[in-house]
């Protein structure tokens, strides 16, 4: 037997300094207000930004599927996994996207995964935003490329590294679309225009922005109005959309070699008919009415001025993304217990998921609270921030 001690120390030391993550459970479907480890607590945690996680519709259209096509495709897409349904669901996708084609995976960050490595080697240079998530940062491991960084949301920080690597064969920049921790979101058109400038491709995921930003929700190169400008836009369906998968929408020849190459997509067995069809009845809404986005947008814009009224800081976030600022790991897991004992459920979020200091809450707002539950969240919020010693 190997010797596991290591392991031990780890440990002791995450306790020690107050960032070992207790994970808690949940006991029901997804909504306003959920059991957590037997607690019935308002849900001011999870990505389910417009309700589809519990969406009558969705169950509908899931539990038809598994009627019609079963509970799993049984195989990978590129051998005998593709089903109609995954077709129906790119088609969808990419109409509603406003692009030439789009391509499903297993999750978001198979997606970047997917991308990135199949798209840059080793002689290529890839330019990454500070602050993007853990997915890309581990595509761009993958693919072997020189990988430089950029200050985050910086124009002339990308221009000067773009002139550093001016003779790479092939270049890429890459950025999120609305930082998930900071709720700040890409200075887009700048970036394209550098890009474009420097003959590199970009390519953006906008995990937190499907389904947010934009018209109904399509994401930020639509709110930006930058169509046909961003070569490469990832994104999931486990946020807004409330299911699972992630995917790839842009130019035809991309997703087609994608197709051919991404891992992912060869390796590993597709999404099941439940899920799929799940999505493509998210897919459906938006694309009839933007009402669950705008209800979204008009809940966070309360919720955040009353607690930035209280004297809570909010950061720089300009998105639903609502993280209190805390500063210290002990502190944030301290405010963290004392809401869930409070009936709120927002879990802390400390390093490495941020960098130390920047511990905080982070809130995230949904289509699916009603006024009075931003009331009650408020209320909860001011006392315990107060109690603490916070306000």
């Amino acid at each position: 037997m190997a010797d596991l001690s290591f392991l031990d120390n780890e440990l002791a030391q995450l306790n020690e300094q107050g960032l070992f993550n207790t994970i808690r459970t949940i006991g029901t479907a997804q909504g306003a207000w959920i059991k957590v480890d037997g607690r019935k607590v308002l849900n001011m945690c999870a990505n389910n930004y417009l309700g589809f996680a519990n969406h009558p519709a969705l169950k509908k259209a899931a539990q038809a599927a598994i009627e019609e096509f079963g509970v799993g495709p049984a195989a990978v897409r590129s051998i005998a996994g593709t089903m109609s349904l995954h077709n129906e669901l790119e088609e969808k996708l990419a109409a509603f996207k406003k692009v030439e084609a789009s391509i499903s995976f297993q999750s978001g960050f198979n997606a970047n995964v997917a991308t990135v490595p199949t798209l840059m080697a080793a002689d290529d240079v890839i330019f990454s935003d500070e602050l993007n998530h853990a997915s890309i940062i581990d595509a761009c491991r993958l693919s072997k490329a020189k990988t430089v960084r950029f200050s985050h949301c910086d124009a002339n920080s990308l221009e000067e590294r773009l002139k550093e690597h001016a003779g790479a064969r092939r270049k890429l920049v890459i950025t999120d679309g609305v930082f998930s921790m900071d709720g700040d979101i890409a200075l887009l058109p700048e970036l394209v225009e550098v890009a474009q400038k420097h003959n590199a491709m970009v390519m953006v995921d906008d995990a937190h922005g499907e389904g947010v930003m934009g018209n109904a929700g399509r994401g930020i190169v639509d709110h930006f109005g930058l169509h046909g400008q961003v070569d490469i836009e990832i994104g999931t369906l486990s946020k807004a959309f409330g299911v699972v998968g992630g995917f790839v929408s842009g130019k035809k020849k991309i997703v087609d070699f994608l197709r051919q190459r991404a891992r992912p997509f060869l390796f590993s067995s597709a999404v099941t008919p439940a899920d799929v069809a799940a999505c493509i009845k998210a897919v459906d809404i938006l694309n009839d009415t933007g009402e669950l986005v705008e209800k979204l947008w008009n809940n966070s814009k309360y919720f955040q001025q009353k607690l930035r009224d209280l004297g809570f800081d909010l950061g720089v976030t300009v998105t639903p993304i609502t993280p209190v600022m805390i500063g210290d790991p002990n502190k944030a897991k301290a405010f963290s217990r004392n809401l869930f004992e409070n009936g709120i459920f927002g879990m802390a979020i400390s390093f490495p998921t941020v960098p130390k200091g920047k511990d905080r809450i982070r809130v995230m707002n949904s289509a699916t609270h009603s006024r009075e539950d931003l009331d009650f969240a408020l209320g909860v919020f001011e006392k315990v921030g107060r109690g603490m010693g916070l306000l």
